[in-house]
């Protein structure tokens, strides 16, 4: 560890999981993980690969910039990019069950088109490329709990969050109901299962693609609003930084499950936030920046390599159950 870290000794690294503040920024940064990785998993049950979530976040955290500016209103930023989301995400659907095109591709050229036009509209808008501080735009409000402030170091990491905070972890369980207790979380899971066999008992296969979608598009457009009204006060080129990928990657480690998803894109958030906070000890920045992109590789080969396991596993089960038989 020298080479990494410059004049700093153990203790001084390990008294940052002693902070409280470091976990308020790991609730913090994980937000917009759990926004995207319900958006990811969504659209995964819906039978869909929903990679322009990347693209989504960017156009909504835009979105939300220019409405809150406009009409001076932060709740009315917060729509716009939820329609954004919806919107980009209906275009992917449409492309994918319509025009027969291929999913990733789509995504890759909505991506894309996501960046440049994103570049081009705040230049139109600010004289700027890079960001908006040129625009007077709000931001959603925090919350505190009184409840919670006599309460040592608990009370510290959760109050005085943004409001999307709260509403990424309930809307987490939220989901969880819908997708496994509601007859419509039935439908999108058994069109993702097996269209065919959804179809053959009356489930109109692309209607249910599309609700699940535009629920996708929701969650993308819910993670870009809070990447400009509440991780940050503006709109930055690239702010986004593949946390669209990364979700993708917390979604398939989390079983397509919103709970389990919701502790993935928490353990991801907290190797973002580890290396932000590595910074202020002078780690080499080449390293802090690797990070959370090591971690996503890591814990993405393991979740495939236990997949492979239990699928080995299974088929040993049917093999000795044949034979018994």
């Amino acid at each position: 560890m020298k080479w990494l870290v410059r004049g700093q000794t153990n203790m001084e690294l390990f008294s940052i999981f002693l902070n409280p503040g470091f976990w308020f920024s790991l609730i913090r940064s994980s937000t917009p993980l759990i926004f995207a990785g319900m958006a990811a998993l969504i659209a995964s049950r819906s039978g869909i690969t929903n990679m322009a979530i990347e693209g989504s976040m960017t156009l909504g955290a835009l979105a939300a910039v220019v409405a809150s500016w406009y009409f001076q209103n932060a709740w009315l930023g917060l729509l716009a990019a939820v329609l954004v989301g919806i919107m980009i995400a209906l275009f992917l659907a449409y492309f994918k069950l319509k025009m027969m095109a291929d999913e990733i591709l789509v995504a890759i050229a909505l991506n894309l088109f996501a960046t440049g036009a994103s570049i081009f509209i705040l230049f139109l808008l600010t004289g700027d490329k890079s960001n908006s501080s040129a625009l007077n735009s709000l931001v959603l409000p925090t919350v505190s709990f009184a409840f919670l402030n006599n309460i040592p170091f608990i009370g510290q990491v959760i109050n005085g969050q943004n409001i999307l905070v709260y509403v990424a972890f309930i809307s987490t369980f939220i989901l969880n109901y819908f997708l496994f207790k509601t007859p419509m979380g039935l439908r999108i899971r058994s069109v993702g299962g097996n269209e065919h066999a959804a179809e053959s008992v009356g489930v109109y296969v692309h209607k249910t693609k599309y609700i699940g979608l535009a629920i996708s598009g929701m969650f993308a457009g819910l993670g870009g609003a809070f990447m400009s009204l509440g991780y940050m006060s503006l709109f930055t080129r690239g702010m986004v930084a593949g946390r669209g990928f990364i979700a993708i990657a917390a979604a398939n480690v989390g079983g397509r499950s919103p709970i389990p998803t919701m502790f993935s894109a928490m353990l991801f958030g907290f190797f973002d936030n580890l290396g932000n906070n590595l910074q202020q000890f002078k780690v080499i920045n080449e390293f802090v920046f690797m990070i959370p992109y090591i971690a996503t590789i890591i814990m993405f080969a393991f979740s495939s390599y236990r997949r492979m396991t239990e699928k080995k596993r299974l088929n040993k089960k049917i093999l000795a159950s044949q034979k018994a038989e």
